[in-house]
C-alpha cells in the first residue's frame, strides 16, 4: 500500500512539475519582450472554467519610469511602476471596441435597436449633412463612408465637446469617401454615432448604460469608461487582466458568464462574421490587423481566433477552435512588429493548450 501510495505522489509531482514548465516558452517570450513593450507586460490565459496561466515581466529602464511619471503626473495621479498584477488597472484603448459593440448588440438582444436602422432615425443633424442613411451595422464594423481625421485630430474633437450632442455635430460635418457599406476605414467614429444612438433611445449616459449591461453582469468591478463630459466607446475604457478576461469567458461561451446569459448566440456570431467582402474597398487598417477581417468591435483572425488589440500594446483575443482565451497587458506607442511579436505569442500559447 505504501509503494502504491509513493508511486501516485511520484506521478502527481511530475504531473505537476510538466504542467508548470509547459509554460516555460510562454514565460520566457513575456520576460524578454518586456523591454521592448513598454517595459511591463503581463499575460493572462483562461480554459476550462480556470485561469491555466498568470505571468508578469517588469523590465522598466530609466526611460520608460520617466514616461509612467510624466503621464500621471499630467493626470494627477501617483506612478504607479510596481509590476503588473491581475488588477492592475489602466487604458486599454481601441480594447474598448470589443466592450462598446457588445453593449451595443445588449439592445439589438431586446429589440430596442435594429442593426439596419438608419442612423438618422434618431439624430436628425447627421441626416442635414447626408449621412442619415449609414446603419448600426455600418456604425460597427467601420463601413460609415465617413472620412475621418486622423487620430490626433479626432480626440480634439472629443476634447474640445461639452456633450455627446456636439461630437455628433462635428462628425456629421466630417466628409464623406463612400457610400455606407462599401469602404472599412478603422477609426473612432462609427462607434462614436452608435454611442450617440443608445443614450437617444434610453436617455442615459454611455458610461452608464455600459456599467449596467456589461461590466455589472461580468463582474468588472474596476473596467469603465470614466466621466469625461463626453464618453469615447472606441478607446476610452480603463480595464484591468482579471476583467478583460471575464469579457473575453462571456465572449468565448457564446454570450454566457457564470450561468448568466448576457448576449444572445446569434449576436456572438453576428460579431464575428468578416463584414469585409472583396466589394469593400479597405480605406486604412492598422499596422497590428494587415490582412484580418473585422466584424462588429472585433477583428477576424482566422483559425477561429478573434481580436481587438488597443493602440497601447494591450492584446485581448478569444480562440474558438481551441477553447480559450487570453489578455496580453502592455503600455507603450511603438507599433513596428506588433503583428509578427502578437502572432508568435500566439502560437506559443497554442502549443501549450490540449
Amino acid at each position: 500500500m505504501k509503494k502504491i501510495v509513493l508511486l501516485l505522489m511520484v506521478l502527481f509531482s511530475f504531473g505537476g512539475a510538466c504542467a508548470q514548465q509547459s509554460f516555460s516558452q510562454v514565460d520566457q517570450w513575456i520576460d524578454s519582450h518586456a523591454g521592448e513593450m513598454g517595459g511591463r507586460l503581463m499575460l493572462v490565459v483562461y480554459k476550462d472554467g480556470k485561469i491555466v496561466y498568470s505571468h508578469s515581466a517588469n523590465q522598466m529602464n530609466g526611460k520608460q519610469q520617466t514616461l509612467i511619471r510624466l503621464m500621471a503626473k499630467r493626470q494627477g495621479k501617483q506612478p504607479d511602476l510596481n509590476d503588473y498584477t491581475e488588477t492592475t488597472q489602466q487604458q486599454i484603448a481601441s480594447c474598448s471596441k470589443w466592450l462598446s459593440a457588445a453593449l451595443i448588440m445588449t439592445f439589438v438582444d431586446e429589440h430596442k435597436l435594429q442593426l439596419t436602422d438608419t442612423v438618422g432615425k434618431f439624430i436628425p443633424v447627421l441626416s442635414n449633412h447626408g449621412k442619415g442613411s449609414i446603419t448600426i451595422a455600418d456604425c460597427l464594423s467601420h463601413m460609415t463612408g465617413i472620412l475621418s481625421p486622423d487620430l490626433k485630430e479626432d480626440l480634439k474633437v472629443m476634447r474640445e465637446a461639452k456633450n455627446m450632442d456636439g461630437v455628433i455635430e462635428q462628425i456629421a460635418a466630417f466628409p464623406t469617401e463612400g457610400l455606407p457599406g462599401t469602404v472599412f476605414r478603422y477609426s473612432n467614429t462609427g462607434l462614436q454615432i452608435a454611442g450617440a444612438v443608445l443614450e437617444k433611445i434610453s436617455g442615459r449616459r454611455f458610461e452608464t448604460l455600459f456599467a449596467e449591461r456589461i461590466a455589472g453582469p461580468l463582474e468588472m468591478k474596476n473596467t469603465n469608461f470614466g466621466n469625461a463630459a463626453v464618453a469615447l466607446p472606441a478607446g476610452g475604457a480603463v480595464s484591468t487582466p482579471e476583467d478583460y478576461i471575464h469579457f473575453l469567458t462571456m465572449i468565448l461561451n457564446k454570450g454566457v458568464f457564470h450561468g448568466k446569459r448576457i448576449l444572445s448566440e446569434k449576436s456572438i456570431d453576428q460579431m464575428q462574421a468578416n463584414r469585409i467582402t472583396p466589394d469593400v474597398r479597405v480605406a486604412y487598417t492598422p499596422a497590428e490587423a494587415t490582412g484580418a477581417g473585422y466584424g462588429y468591435g472585433e477583428w477576424i483572425m482566422g483559425n477561429g481566433t478573434v481580436s481587438s488589440p488597443g493602440l497601447f500594446g494591450s492584446y485581448p483575443w478569444v480562440d474558438n477552435n481551441k477553447g480559450y482565451c487570453a489578455f496580453l497587458m502592455a503600455f507603450y506607442l511603438k507599433s513596428d512588429g506588433r503583428q509578427a511579436q502578437y502572432a508568435e505569442l500566439r502560437k506559443l500559447v497554442d502549443a501549450q493548450i490540449k
